[in-house]
């Protein structure tokens, strides 16, 4: 049973977004699937993290792998069925972790039945699900409104069967849902109790940004700026003021919430993915935290690798989302670079982030991979299966290295490619080729090479988590920021919980800096539970000396919240390759 004072479980969860597709073949056809989650189940308990996110493997034609979905109720064959499903859920909670689903509420496929009816006639019942207009010249020669799409270029698709157009704010075979109809707004919602019912503990939200566009459908104004970005959803030299951040979205978000909200048993929650200035993103958690619960910020993927523009992140999301709301860390996703690109194949600056990551007040969202430092894998857009790809395949190559080290992927199959177990020819992902090529580096980038390894990436992350999990400071705690003289690149700050009598502090010291760092005499007493460097536990923190690109977190209880190496505990739990005996 949980303390009285604990926080909803949402607010102290470490979560693992899987990409299905990408994370282990289970029946043996390149593809990975429900089958082959359910496969890897201890793995992800071994590693610590208590919550899983899986993005779509909804019913799709899967022409954006599973964000274009065609039946919200149905899985996709490719990757399972709905007793697949019920069992993933079944067995993640016997394991004692939360499950959420990635759900599509903005848009669905253009093969979805209710889009197919929608086209079929102007008078159709189900034309009004979907947003339909005129062209300017009451044709095919102009859209209705000068709208872009968030990829660029017009987001108005002419449709030569009734000769109106109809909106889409990504890709053309995706059109928008009608929020502006309640029979639209009852159905998706049924939708989300639907999931509910079924025993999921969360939903993250595609695009949430976009569910309602203005009613007028007026022009949206022009904007000197080229590209968006996640702080700022403007671009393509156009403000989004009709498309993006709509009242009535926010309002919307508050709506949903309501909906979470029947469910109690346990409560479950929404993450948002939404983008914009902290203040934008504070309005989808609504004025009373009434709206969703989180929302992604982004800005952690753009922070310059120093103590100064860490400290001033981390500042930034304590001024927007103090408590009771929560911020978010997010270093990686399916739409990124992936981390250990940013970071130039640097092990020892992704552990140091990783200690940021799971020690700051926030709920961590961690990307399949980032534990053992999988790279980017530079496929040529000709190449790519990205629909995203697709679109921009004219583009030279040397552009897309720039936008990649702007943070933006042209090629999103470059961070989705086959998770690496071992460093076999398909390194443990599937028995055949799979649907995208392997990592060249997957021999030492891979679980089996780092299991046993107590200074591999991969153990670090496992004892963060360990330690995270056996710490309520680190989960809950506030954070208040330390007065100690040290220098400009050194991030030093504790967590503090004081609540019913019940008082524990972790101090948390990060080193962005080659250079090592004498911790002055005068630090708060206690001893090291946490170091990048396994063999620093124990060590007394006043006179420590932080090596170069060191985190270390001390305890003020004499060490007794130490774990045990992460090697030695989890050395004995091989990856798993076969289907779990509990599951039929």
């Amino acid at each position: 049973m949980e303390p009285a004072h604990a926080s909803p479980w949402w607010k102290r969860t470490t979560t693992y977004q899987i990409y299905p597709r990408s994370f282990f073949d289970g029946n043996g056809d390149g593809i990975g699937d429900l089958r082959g989650v359910l496969a890897k189940l201890d793995y992800v308990q071994s590693l610590g993290v208590e919550t899983l996110w899986l993005s779509p493997f909804f019913e799709s034609p899967q022409a954006d792998f599973g964000y274009d979905v065609s039946d919200h109720y149905a899985i996709a064959p490719e990757y399972g069925t709905l007793a697949d499903c019920r069992t993933l859920i079944r067995e993640v909670h016997a394991r004692g972790m939360k499950i959420v689903f990635d759900m599509v509420l903005n848009h669905t496929s253009e093969h979805h039945p209710w889009f197919v009816e929608s086209r079929s006639s102007l008078s159709n019942p189900k034309r009004d699900y979907y947003i339909w207009r005129d062209g300017r010249r009451g044709g095919a020669s102009a859209p209705p409104n000068n709208w872009r799409s968030m990829l660029g270029g017009s987001g108005w698709r002419h449709d030569p069967v009734t000769g109106q157009w109809y909106w889409a704010s990504f890709l053309g075979f995706q059109p928008d849902l009608n929020y502006r109809n309640p029979e639209v707004k009852a159905a998706m919602l049924g939708v989300v109790r639907h999931w509910l019912d079924e025993g999921v503990d969360g939903l993250r939200l595609d695009i949430f940004n976009a569910l309602f566009k203005d009613a007028s459908f007026a022009d949206n104004p022009f904007s000197w700026r080229a590209m968006p970005s996640e702080d700022n959803p403007h671009g393509f030299f156009q403000r989004h003021h009709h498309t993006i951040d709509h009242p009535d979205t926010i309002a919307f978000a508050r709506e949903l919430r309501a909906v979470v909200d029947e469910f109690q048993s346990p409560p479950r929650f929404l993450v948002g993915e939404v983008f914009g200035d902290a203040r934008t993103l504070r309005r989808y958690c609504g004025e009373a935290a009434d709206g969703l619960h989180l929302v992604f910020l982004f800005a952690a993927m753009r922070a310059r690798f120093t103590g100064h523009s860490v400290r001033k992140l981390v500042e930034q999301f304590e001024r927007a989302f103090p408590d009771p709301f929560s911020p978010t860390y997010v270093l990686g996703n399916h739409d990124r670079p992936r981390l250990i690109h940013r970071l130039g194949g640097r092990h020892d600056k992704a552990k140091l982030l990783a200690a940021l990551q799971l020690t700051a007040r926030g709920v961590p969202f961690l990307y399949y991979g980032e534990e053992i430092g999988m790279e980017n894998h530079d496929i040529p857009l000709h190449e790519g299966l990205d629909p995203v790809a697709t679109r921009y395949r004219a583009i030279p190559r040397w552009l897309v290295g720039a936008f990649r080290r702007r943070g933006i992927l042209l090629n999103r199959d470059e961070c989705r490619t086959p998770m690496q177990w071992d460093d076999g020819p398909h390194a443990g992902f599937s028995s055949v080729t799979p649907w995208l090529p392997v990592h060249p580096k997957r021999a030492s980038a891979n679980v089996a090479a780092q299991d046993g390894d107590p200074r591999s990436l991969l153990n670090c992350y496992r004892r963060l988590l360990a330690l995270r999990r056996s710490s309520p400071a680190l989960q809950e705690g506030a954070l208040v920021w330390s007065e100690q003289r040290l220098p400009r690149d050194v991030v030093a700050y504790a967590r503090v919980l004081d609540v019913e009598g019940h008082r524990e502090r972790a101090d948390v010291y990060l080193n962005f800096s080659d250079s090592a760092v004498t911790l002055p005499g005068d630090a708060p007493p206690g001893r090291i539970v946490f170091s990048c460097r396994d063999e620093a536990r124990g060590a007394p923190v006043r006179g420590y000396v932080l090596a170069p690109n060191e985190g270390i977190v001390a305890s003020d209880d004499g060490g007794a919240r130490a774990q045990p190496s992460a090697a030695s505990e989890n050395s004995s739990i091989a990856p798993s390759t076969t289907w779990p005996s509990s599951v039929t």
